[in-house]
């Protein structure tokens, strides 16, 4: 067995659907038949395990095909979150653009066929890695999926959104300062606990912002577990989990990118940091450098700010898993375990604003 073959993978790995996202799957295949072509019922279903936001099934039909639904959490939901439209929507315009996307199939907005919207795609199949150290594969293997990880993301930051219609996907201009005010937004209204960190960054950010002009297709999630890589080869395959793209400042992007970098040193269970000593890890300096080779940029200035607002902004959506999680209606009951991981991910942050490592 190659060292790929014993990779922890997770893109089979599903459980029975969790009871707060039941659902009868009688008016779902009555959908399909109408809508997909060559689907035939009936459907066995299953729900992919991780991912605490839109709750994500995977579908087999009576011909064996695969299917992916993906579909907003029931539930109240926080304002502008969940949005599988603008998922549906911008993964099919990218399917002609050098990002490589699984193709979409349909998108539903009709409610009363699963409780919330929802679309359809193509099953993908290939691997998801978990732990960014990618510890089960060889040095070279491990090079060669950083590699591919970091020119995806260049490649997503070079399309020409007008080109593709997305044009009006966001707003050109001032995303950090939106990405400040919507996250501290959210933040407060999902709060439960009082962290000191969290109100420092969010007066500091406001005050310390860089030149916020530069605007691409952000993905804004992107890191390993969203990628798939071909089973054959260290190659991304198709990126996944587009809920929070948009148009905005790509080295907010990059900045989440590097996160592992930087993950709180006592943060435990799948929410990990990235051991850059493994043979075959670049530095974060080198990986940086690589996706300025990319994308023709000489240097970043301001590299410190990406990384706070990348790590308040997570904090602050780590902050809304938990919420959900207490209100009944998170994708993974492993929300209920992130309780801490905000209050760590604020003080990461907060030790970069002084200087800390």
């Amino acid at each position: 067995m190659s060292p790929a073959d014993r990779t922890f993978s997770r893109t089979d790995q599903v459980v029975p659907v969790l009871d707060q996202h039941r659902f009868d799957d009688t008016a779902l295949i009555a959908w399909m038949t109408a809508n997909i072509d060559g689907f035939e019922g009936p459907i066995e279903l299953a729900q992919f395990q991780g991912g605490m936001s839109n709750p994500t099934f995977l579908l087999t039909d009576a011909n064996k095909r695969r299917y992916v639904l993906r579909k907003k959490p029931p539930g109240e939901l926080l304002p502008s979150a969940h949005a599988v439209d603008r998922e549906h929507r911008i993964t099919s315009a990218l399917a002609d653009t050098p990002v490589p996307v699984v193709r979409t199939l349909a998108l539903c907005e009709d409610t009363s066929i699963v409780g919330t919207e929802f679309f359809l795609m193509d099953h993908a199949d290939g691997r998801v890695f978990h732990d960014p150290s990618l510890p089960d594969l060889l040095p070279d293997e491990r090079a060669a999926v950083s590699a591919s990880m970091i020119e995806t993301l260049a490649a997503l930051h070079q399309v020409d959104f007008d080109a593709v219609g997305l044009g009006d996907y966001g707003r050109v201009g001032g995303y950090m300062g939106r990405q400040v005010a919507r996250w501290s937004k959210q933040y407060e209204a999902s709060k439960t606990d009082d962290l000191p960190e969290m109100d420092n960054l969010m007066a500091w950010l406001p005050d310390n912002m860089p030149d916020d002009s530069e605007t691409t297709i952000v993905h804004g999630d992107f890191r390993l577990e969203n990628l798939i890589i071909a089973h054959d080869e260290p190659r991304v395959i198709a990126v996944l989990d587009w809920e929070l793209s948009t148009l905005g400042h790509p080295l907010s992007d990059l900045a989440y990118n590097c996160l592992p970098y930087h993950w709180p040193e006592e943060s435990f269970g799948d929410m990990r940091g990235l051991d850059a000593s493994t043979p075959g890890i670049p530095s974060e300096a080198d990986y940086v450098a690589a996706y300025c080779k990319h994308t023709g940029r000489d240097t970043i200035e301001d590299w410190n700010f990406y990384l706070v607002l990348s790590l308040f902004r997570l904090a602050a959506i780590i902050q809304g898993v938990y919420y959900r999680g207490l209100q009944g209606n998170a994708s993974s009951p492993e929300a209920l375990l992130r309780r801490d991981l905000t209050r760590q991910l604020s003080i990461r942050a907060w030790g970069l604003v002084e200087g800390g490592d």
